[in-house]
């Protein structure tokens, strides 16, 4: 083989590198891997406060005194806040979820339906996030 040949042949080969700690500020993710990525942060949300939620569950079903406490507790801004990122966290879980049964079943699994299934957990997830959210603030 020539060395013009040799030459082309080297270019032409894409070529993975390992990125270094300094450099993932300027990684870019693919979409679908951000969805994946905003599954597993969800999971983890939702199980590492599911203990507390289902202790102030326990407490608002004692009785009526702690189910009006909790009632009031719950009209406050931030506490609205906590429970929309909450609601965020279950329905992002979901629709992920959802996307990950359906690419199990070996639909979608090449690069552009990928990415499109991704955008569509995305808003999905977010236009019902912002329902939960008027629903929270009372719009109707």
């Amino acid at each position: 083989m020539s060395e013009a040949v040799k030459e082309v042949a080297k270019s032409d080969r894409p070529q993975f590198r390992n990125i270094h700690v300094t450099q993932l500020a300027h990684y870019r993710l693919p979409l679908a891997g951000l969805v994946s990525i905003l599954h597993r942060i969800s999971g983890l949300f939702m199980f590492l406060l599911l203990p507390f939620i289902l202790f102030l569950l326990d407490r608002s079903l004692t009785s009526e005194s702690t189910f009006e406490y909790f009632r009031i507790l719950t009209s406050g801004w931030f506490v609205k806040l906590v429970i929309l990122a909450l609601s965020w966290s279950y329905l992002q879980h979901f629709c992920a979820g959802v996307r990950h049964l359906v690419m199990d079943l070996h639909i979608g699994l090449d690069k552009d339906s990928a990415r499109q299934s991704s955008v569509v957990v995305l808003a999905v997830s977010l236009v019902l996030t912002a329902l939960v959210g008027l629903k929270l603030i009372g719009a109707y």
